[in-house]
């Protein structure tokens, strides 16, 4: 009955409430029910239950479990009698309206204000509300009928009915029960009756009558204040509960929660100091991913990063071990990085990358900060151990955790509550555990920690407080907007200074800074980059196929200053001397146009572990690999480049390599739920489906004639508009087998060719790909 009723009530919300709900509940449309009774099943499950039971602050929850107690509708007069007893602080009429309205809202709590009831299926979720232990009916439920009988006959003796009917009644009023046990009897009773209602006993199960009690726990179990669940386990049951806390269901209950303490930041400060770990933090990924295309780390055979490449990665980049772990794992999420390049496999960028890479800094950052702001792994788990005692690597399956977004967004709600705050993070985990009370564990805590730390070096929060960027990013607007004017502008020069170092201003363009990263090695980074070139980083640039010329060229176009001769000599004396000298396969030979650089080669001592032979006046054998002997020669001081059978200079630094992967992620335009016209067309489609279904009719058959057909411009054009309108259209569709068929759709939403809509000849919602319909007519 109660399900009926619970149906017919949501049958009888407006459109507009509907839509608030499968908005705050998305679940429930996922996938849409063909009616609205289904809606109303779907909200009784239980896994739907405990999922928006998560999302209730501590008041809102102690309603619903003052609810649970009662057993038969109440009034919001008597549920107001019981909460006020509970509540701290005055006022408690506005709040528990507003609280009545948010659970009507999510479908938990039906019916007028006379006659308030829970939604189906609630009472089963909450195991033990408020700390309240079983109905006596429940807690004796599986004692043996004689020993329930015995026990009624010591407690009321004379009474009518079965021995747990008589016993469940005088547990109903327990006063005189309790009254007659001992002090310490009474004792154990107060230590059940806040929670938790139950406890552990030796020999729980045992026979005691009242007469034969010796013992506190025997006193209790005799008089049915306790009821054996186990060998060793008592509990409370929920009469005597209510009693001993003189009525109230809440011992104290804040109706607000609680307020955040924290340092007070200047915001503008604040903001710019985001900005910049923002701009940081950019800079590291395009680093990253730079350097992986050249050296791309393998990948363990049981999946993930091995922990010497991400020690590797974090020197490279100079960021301590866990940021740069933060790092790879939002470049991986964004689809920036994936694993591929053969059978072993390497850790490479991807196409993707490309693409995100000539976008501008702020819209690069907002795609980087929305995947980490929405992504399940967890980077603050590189290095902990799992449940075997084996290492958790950075890119592993492991580190996937199904509440990280959901503990990122509600952390980062908070501050968005107190703008120009850097909370205190024992103040955040108290408001936490206020609004949402089931979540609990060490797990989440340490999300919460991550969190904090992780959204500073990302960009979102600056001196602990959140940014106006990072806030537009939690909120859903314009994050890339509010970002840019912050940005320091990138800057196309560097200072070139005599002692063979470049001082980079600023941060550089990102072609000016791949330059400068293959040509000299950073020597410093803070304020101003500082480069040093050598001969190693010059041949560097060289055995990239760039020319000596080329070099100079490009250091004097982007200096301020004048191009220092002693650089300008190192640029032309490594270029001069790259390549004369020329190693081949044979195992490997070496051939030069000099012979008497050939012989100095073999006339030097440091040549005996290659094992050369002399074949002419320009060639010498060895037995050592190519690569083996083109590093020797270059540790003697000279600098010889490759060459392949035919000759050709094998240029020893590859190309930027690629992998395929996921394209990067997009910003999300709003972390609030669902979007509004999905919201609004599930509720057509629910109405659409509910009156087919009440009505008992058969599919609806399409307009007699020709399907229609059209232009395929004309066809997109006419569904985008019957979206906006909300009204039905009649379509033809051609099948699997390419045989034109008639439907009578309600559009939805069109997106990534194909339309989502309510199919009204088939009475469900469905998806059609765009290239399959024929044309489009109103009805």
């Amino acid at each position: 009955m109660a399900t009926m009723e619970f149906t017919e009530w949501i049958r009888g919300r407006t459109d507009e409430q509907l839509r608030a709900l499968v908005s705050a509940r998305p679940e429930l449309i996922t996938p849409v029910p063909a009616h609205l009774e289904g809606l109303a099943s779907r909200a009784a499950s239980p896994s739907a239950i405990g999922r928006v039971l998560d999302r209730l602050d501590r008041f809102t929850l102690a309603v619903v479990e003052t609810l649970a107690v009662r057993e038969e509708p109440i009034a919001k007069g008597a549920l107001l009698d019981l909460v006020g007893r509970a509540l701290a602080g005055p006022g408690p009429e506005p709040a528990l309206s507003a609280a009545l309205d948010r659970l009507r809202d999510l479908a938990l709590v039906y019916g007028p204000d006379d006659a308030l009831e829970l939604g189906p299926g609630v009472r089963k979720v909450l195991d033990d509300p408020a700390g309240l232990g079983p109905r006596a009916l429940d807690a004796f439920r599986h004692h043996p009928p004689e020993q329930l009988d015995e026990m009624a006959d010591d407690v009321v003796p004379g009474t009518p009915g079965s021995g747990k009917e008589r016993l469940a009644a005088a547990l109903a009023e327990p006063a005189a029960l309790i009254a007659s046990v001992s002090p310490e009897a009474r004792g154990a009773l107060d230590q059940l009756v806040w929670g938790p209602p139950a406890g552990r006993v030796p020999n729980a199960r045992r026979e005691v009558r009242v007469a034969s009690a010796r013992s506190p726990i025997e006193e209790l179990l005799a008089r049915g204040l306790l009821a054996a669940t186990g060998e060793e386990s008592v509990t409370l049951p929920r009469e005597v509960g209510l009693h001993l806390r003189g009525g109230r269901v809440h011992r104290d209950l804040p109706a607000e929660p609680p307020p955040l303490e924290g340092t007070a930041r200047d915001r503008k400060l604040a903001d710019r100091t985001a900005a910049g770990q923002a701009f940081s933090f950019v800079r590291a990924v395009e680093e990253l991913c730079e350097r992986w295309s050249i050296e791309p780390p393998g990948v363990l055979r049981t999946g993930g990063l091995g922990v010497r490449d991400l020690k590797r990665a974090a020197g490279e980049l100079d960021l301590p071990e866990w940021v740069a772990a933060l790092v790879i794992e939002v470049a991986h999420a964004a689809g920036l990085v994936a694993a591929g390049g053969g059978v072993d496999g390497e850790w490479l960028p991807t196409s993707g990358y490309d693409l995100w890479r000539v976008r501008s800094t702020a819209d690069r950052w907002t795609t980087l900060a929305a995947t980490w702001l929405h992504m399940d792994r967890v980077p603050g788990l590189v290095g902990d151990r799992d449940e075997r005692d084996r290492p958790l690597n950075a890119l592993h399956t492991d580190l996937r955790r199904s509440s990280a977004p959901g503990v990122r967004a509600v952390t980062l709600g908070v501050l968005a509550t107190v703008p120009g705050l850097a909370p205190k993070r024992d103040s955040v985990l108290e408001r936490l555990a206020w609004e949402q009370p089931r979540h609990r564990g060490p797990l989440r805590e340490q999300l919460i920690d991550f969190t904090l730390r992780e959204a500073e070096q990302v960009g979102v929060t600056g001196l602990g407080a959140l940014s106006g960027h990072g806030r537009a990013l939690v909120e859903g607007g314009e994050a890339a907007k509010t970002l840019a004017p912050l940005l320091p502008e990138p800057v196309d020069h560097v200072l070139l200074q005599a002692d063979l170092t470049a001082v980079a201003p600023g941060p550089l363009t990102s072609e000016l800074n791949r330059w400068m990263t293959l040509t000299a090695d950073v020597e410093s980074k803070g304020g101003a980059t500082v480069y040093r070139f050598s001969e190693s980083s010059i041949r560097r640039a060289l055995d990239a196929g760039h020319g000596g010329e080329e070099l100079v060229s490009m250091l004097a176009r982007h200096s301020a200053t004048p191009m220092p001769q002693a650089l300008s000599y190192l640029v032309t004396d490594v270029a001069r001397r790259h390549g004369r000298i020329r190693v081949g396969t044979a195992s490997a030979y070496v051939r030069c146009d000099d012979p008497a650089l050939l012989d100095q080669i073999t006339a030097d001592r440091r040549s005996a572990a290659l094992r050369l032979r002399r074949l002419a006046p320009t060639v010498i054998a060895s037995r050592s690999s190519r690569a083996a002997l083109v590093d020797s020669l270059r540790a003697m001081g000279y600098a010889p480049v490759a060459e392949s059978l035919d000759g050709d200079v094998i240029i020893s630094q590859l190309e930027s390599r690629r992998t395929e992967g996921v394209a990067p992620a997009r910003a999300v335009a709003s972390s609030s739920g669902l979007d509004p016209e999905v919201a609004a067309a599930a509720v057509r489609a629910l109405r659409a489906g509910d009156a087919a279904h009440l009505a008992r009719r058969e599919p609806v058959d399409a307009p007699a004639g020709q399907v229609p057909r059209g232009p395929a411009t004309a066809t997109i054009t006419a569904l985008q508009d019957a979206i906006k309108q909300g009204v039905r259209v009649w379509i033809g569709y051609l099948d699997s087998q390419g045989n034109a068929t008639s439907r009578i759709l309600e559009p939805a939403r069109m997106e990534g060719g194909y339309l989502t809509a309510y199919d009204e000849t088939r009475a469900a919602v469905h998806r059609f790909a765009l290239h399959r319909i024929t044309g489009v007519a109103g009805l």
